[in-house]
């Protein structure tokens, strides 16, 4: 998740930031009449180039990462090493829930993959769809909420969200943000999310609830990390949710997943050089 931009010129907000950190400056106690109150930013065009911003750089985005992953569900804890190349994420099983796979055992789980032109092709079908649910979900944020700003710290600013009474949603995965409020942390500078937390505070439901429902409290939270310059991966994705929706994946979901140990592999690191790669990281799988 890997959870991944129309222009709204960065100009804008550098003058409404720009103002209100020189304002700041000025003695309050001698206000200067000539000069009328400083121009609040207003929260939701920060969002908007904020999508933008992501937007263009998913778009551009042709990286590939290799990655150590503990992905922790009701009955399944997986730790892996994972690799993304041309043919899909070839990954390096190390442990499944108690077992710890012995070297046979993962390269035979690799090789197989490599040999099996049709799982890379639904890994890739997966991964293209996650990407397009990622960029369908970054468009409607800034008119599926109502956006206000919080505190600042440094080049960290968070924006509060909370349903807007008058988004229609176009779809039923968008369905789902009518009842989601949350906080929007992002990187001012860069105008990058950060991290991205909500829960759900009532029952949303499908068709009446026959085509499915989702219970109020459920929640999550995604947090990205800068790897290196300009480039953000997420690093941890935590989600609880309880419900059910018919003719969708189970979205009765309990999912711990972190990632670390990110490294950026050349562009023309081949599935035979990421397989390589992969048997010559160590097994942090410990508990």
């Amino acid at each position: 998740m890997t959870i991944g931009n129309r222009n709204l010129p960065t100009l804008l907000l550098a003058l409404t930031l720009g103002s209100a950190v020189a304002a700041s400056a000025q003695d309050p106690k001698q206000p200067d009449p000539a000069q009328p109150p400083p121009k609040q930013p207003d929260p939701k065009q920060i969002v908007q180039q904020v999508v933008n911003t992501e937007l263009t750089t998913v778009k551009a985005d042709q990286s590939r990462w290799l990655y150590y992953e503990v992905d922790r569900k009701p009955n399944s804890v997986v730790s892996q090493w994972v690799a993304q190349t041309p043919k899909g994420e070839l990954r390096r099983i190390v442990k499944e829930n108690s077992h710890k796979l012995s070297d046979a055992e993962q390269h035979q789980k690799m090789d197989a993959f490599l040999q099996d032109s049709s799982a890379q092709a639904r890994d890739r079908k997966k991964l293209q769809e996650d990407d397009r649910q990622t960029v369908d979900l970054l468009t409607l944020l800034p008119q599926a909420f109502l956006w206000t700003c919080g505190g600042t710290q440094d080049t960290q600013m968070t924006l509060h969200f909370k349903p807007n009474p008058t988004f229609h949603a176009p779809n039923r995965e968008a369905r789902v943000l009518s009842g989601v409020e949350g906080d929007l942390v992002v990187n001012s500078s860069q105008h990058r999310i950060i991290s991205l937390k909500g829960q759900l505070i009532h029952d949303v439901k499908f068709g009446g609830g026959l085509l499915g429902e989702l219970k109020a409290g459920g929640t999550f939270d995604i947090e990205r990390r800068e790897m290196s310059q300009g480039e953000w991966q997420i690093t941890e994705t935590h989600v609880h949710l309880q419900g059910h929706m018919l003719l969708f994946k189970s979205v009765s979901e309990q999912q711990d997943d972190e990632k670390s140990n990110f490294k950026l592999l050349p562009s023309s690191f081949s599935s035979d050089q990421a397989e390589s790669e992969l048997l010559q990281k160590g097994d942090l799988a410990t508990n």
